[in-house]
């Protein structure tokens, strides 16, 4: 397809369909948690996703090179990665859905405030500062809040979601502003998948039992989180950056704690309570603001 300047409605559908579905990946971790230890569930994920990401290639021909010039900064994005989902996988264990999901998907607010120092031409305007604080007073605020009756999570886990969105952000950054911009999307997914793999299921090893209560959905979950979300998922998102600019697909930002918060209250049966709310709210618009266009 050619480039666009702006958001169609393919566009747009395609968006919301993508945070749907990063809305609804953060359940079925949880669940998959419930069977496979999170590390080596994670470490799983990432071997059959590489597998999947090398076989796509060859069928649709894209060189598969690893020249010694990329070598650190393949090793460096794959290890940023596997920490990311290191925590993330860590946090679900140890928290609901919904807090996870205002935490973890702050990301934006990380990413704004790091680019502030380490990317040129992305400078905090009044606007993105107002919303960085808001996001900022959002996850202190969900954090700290204590009255969610019934249900289990603890400061361990919501700190781990905090660690995988501040991993997100590197990851990006580094994508932005390194020799790792250079190399072909695929490619990116590919070095992160390959590397993080085997540091994610030696690391398991430290983290006790490897499987818990296993049953087939824990397979079927596994199959999901490899194929559908990390390899034709980021790949198709990949696809949409190189199609619409990154701006307008930052605006759509907002939508996916919405639902994460939403899949964890339907399908977990987990509370959304008022201080967890407030906290949603200010980061939502913090994200909104952030991610606002600037008028020229």
């Amino acid at each position: 397809m050619i480039a666009k300047k702006n958001i169609d409605t393919f566009g747009a559908v395609c968006l919301i369909g993508f945070s749907v579905l990063l809305g609804i990946n953060h359940v079925v971790i949880k669940v998959v948690n419930s069977g496979i230890q999170p590390v080596l569930f994670c470490g799983l994920r990432s071997l059959i996703a590489a597998l999947f990401i090398i076989s796509w290639m060859k069928y649709r021909k894209i060189p598969i090179t690893f020249p010694k010039s990329d070598i650190k900064i393949g090793i460096l994005a794959g290890s940023i990665f596997a920490l990311e989902f290191l925590c993330l996988f860590l946090a679900l264990d140890y928290t609901t859905v919904i807090r996870n999901a205002i935490i973890y998907y702050s990301m934006p607010l990380w990413l704004s405030l790091l680019a502030h120092f380490v990317l040129p031409n992305e400078s905090l305007t009044k606007t993105k500062l107002i919303g960085l604080v808001l996001a900022f007073l959002g996850v202190i605020w969900a954090i700290l809040s204590k009255d969610d009756h019934n249900q289990t999570y603890t400061l361990f886990g919501d700190l781990c979601a905090l660690g995988g969105a501040i991993g997100w952000a590197g990851i990006i950054l580094l994508a932005r502003g390194s020799s790792f911009s250079r190399i072909k999307p695929e490619m990116q997914l590919l070095w992160m998948t390959i590397v993080s793999s085997p540091l994610l299921i030696c690391v398991s090893f430290f983290f006790g039992d490897l499987i818990r209560d296993f049953e087939i959905i824990h397979i079927l979950g596994l199959l999901f989180q490899s194929i559908v979300v990390v390899a034709i998922g980021f790949i198709f998102w990949l696809w949409l950056l190189s199609i619409y600019p990154a701006s307008g697909i930052a605006s759509f930002a907002f939508l996916t704690p919405i639902f994460g918060m939403t899949f964890g209250w339907l399908f977990l049966n987990e509370q959304l309570s008022n201080s967890i709310a407030i906290a949603a709210g200010l980061i939502i618009f913090g994200i909104f603001l952030i991610n606002k266009p600037e008028r020229t």
